[in-house]
């Protein structure tokens, strides 16, 4: 697609600029290698210069009318409606995946989009009383100035664009840097809507870089006071640990080891329905998968016999042929790193129900069951199509099991009584969990984060506002104070 090498640039105070750095990103289709763009990379002087400009910009555009605010917002969901397939192809080359699942993350990334057009108009201030006469307290919902945002590649275009759209509808200024796998769709991409849309140069910057470049100077740098992150738990704990330093406030969105829990009244034919979607859309490659099946020893056979057949029945190859339904990991690293992981599954007791074949990035899908209790799989996230089946006998061990884990960002309950699905749903310790559903959810009105090392804050909705505004205290004393001294 020839937008790729059109966007194959650094976005800075609303040009397209070659990147300072001292070597290029290569951007590859993961299923076939083919390269889409060569991108040289940001060096330090152009975090600066990003930074710069959006503090620049960002003064005039916290002092706009809202309603001009809420115009950008508005003409820029027409443009991702206008140029949805555009939109979808580009998703399924730079990310490997199936047209269905850039069509589900389009879907997503609009319907934010929407709640950003909202938060443009969101009241922002109280007036709260005084125990001193005379005194008027207003308390102003601000911007916070300059956020960051570290996407990441596996929704690269919607968790980008769930911080970036409602950062600025409610003032802000933004330095995005995607991944370096997905440049395009997580970064360059974003920056022409926004600028087709006609958001003011500055606002939006886009630095395609890596930390072996510029080393933490995209967190260190004393401009963004927010810094919004997608990602592993190990370069969350990093970027918490910088940001701490600098008295920035984060929000992170972090890995996960979900489990989906289905009970003995459990309709079965509907939970390997949703286990399956849950384990393997986008080949696994998400933070909300359900790494762990847990299934109750009544249900245990008929399930395992389904699921196995389901998962056996799953088509892997070529994500731009619409009978695929897993593509490539993204990349050869990744495909290396869950072979071994399996091997090192059947090593230590699993049994492979189905073990399926590497073949450079594509990897197919395998079930293990059995693995010991005492294996460090069962709570490390697993990021590709295998999936753990787990047996407990009756609610307290599953509670137990799904707990005994050091992430909790997602789940599911699959039961008939509801209540009892709620009252499993509220002991377990993670941020998010589903009665009789999937584990790979996100909404734009509701809270969405983890607990543990799932991450740190929440985004969506009016927990949104919150990490993106900043509360200013003005008082009016309408009479006249009396000093004690």
């Amino acid at each position: 697609m020839s937008f790729f090498a059109d966007l194959a640039y650094q976005f800075i105070d609303g040009e397209w600029r070659a990147g300072s750095g001292s070597w290029d990103i290569i951007d590859f289709n993961p299923y076939d290698q083919e390269k889409l763009a060569s991108i040289t990379v940001a060096g330090v002087d152009q975090v600066d210069e990003a930074y710069r400009a959006a503090e620049r910009a960002q003064r005039d555009w916290a002092r706009k009318n809202p309603y001009e605010r809420r115009e950008v917002t508005e003409r820029l969901l027409r443009l991702i409606e206008e140029r949805e397939e555009e939109i979808i192809e580009a998703l399924v080359l730079e990310l490997g995946g199936t047209r269905s699942k850039a069509v589900y993350e389009i879907r997503l990334a609009k319907e934010f989009v929407r709640e950003a057009i909202q938060l443009s108009l969101r009241p922002q201030g109280r007036i709260l009383p005084s125990p001193v006469d005379g005194k008027e307290n207003r308390v102003y919902g601000v911007p916070v100035g300059v956020i960051g945002v570290i996407s990441p590649f596996n929704f690269p275009f919607l968790i980008s664009m769930k911080s970036v759209a409602p950062a600025l509808a409610l003032g802000n200024a933004v330095v995005i840097k995607p991944n370096q796998n997905t440049p395009i769709t997580g970064g360059g991409l974003i920056a022409k809507l926004f600028q087709d849309a006609g958001l003011p140069d500055g606002l939006l910057n886009v630095l395609i870089t890596d930390i072996a470049e510029i080393g933490d100077a995209l967190i260190e740098h004393p401009v963004p006071r927010v810094i919004s992150f997608a990602g592993s738990d190990k370069v969350g704990r990093h970027v918490a640990a910088v940001s701490a330093g600098h008295f920035k406030r984060v929000v992170l969105e972090l890995s996960g080891n979900s489990a989906l829990i289905v009970m003995d009244d459990a309709d079965i034919d509907y939970a390997v329905d949703a286990a399956v979607f849950s384990r393997f859309v986008y080949q696994g490659q998400v933070c909300m998968a359900a790494n762990r099946v847990l299934l109750d020893r009544a249900v245990e056979a008929e399930f395992t016999k389904k699921f196995v057949a389901r998962v056996a029945a799953l088509r892997t190859g070529d994500p731009r042929d619409p009978q695929t339904q897993i593509g490539p990991l993204i990349n050869g690293f990744q495909a290396e790193a869950l072979t071994s992981l399996v091997d090192r599954a059947v090593a230590e007791g699993a049994t492979a129900l189905l073990r399926g074949r590497t073949d450079g990035n594509l990897v197919e899908p395998s079930v293990l069951a059995g693995l010991p209790a005492d294996s460090g799989l069962h709570s490390q996230e697993i990021f590709g199509p295998v999936v753990l089946l787990v047996s407990f006998d009756g609610e307290e061990e599953a509670v137990r099991i799904a707990n005994d884990s050091p992430y909790g960002l997602s789940g599911a309950v699959h039961t008939a009584n509801v209540e009892r699905g709620v009252r499993i749903a509220q002991r377990i310790e993670t941020g998010m969990i589903h009665v009789n559903d999937g584990t790979v959810h996100d909404e734009p009105q509701v809270a969405f984060g983890g607990e543990k090392f799932s991450g740190v804050g929440r985004l969506n909705g009016e927990s949104t506002v919150e990490a993106f505004t900043t509360q200013k205290w003005v008082s009016i004393q309408h009479g006249r104070s009396r000093f004690p001294i």
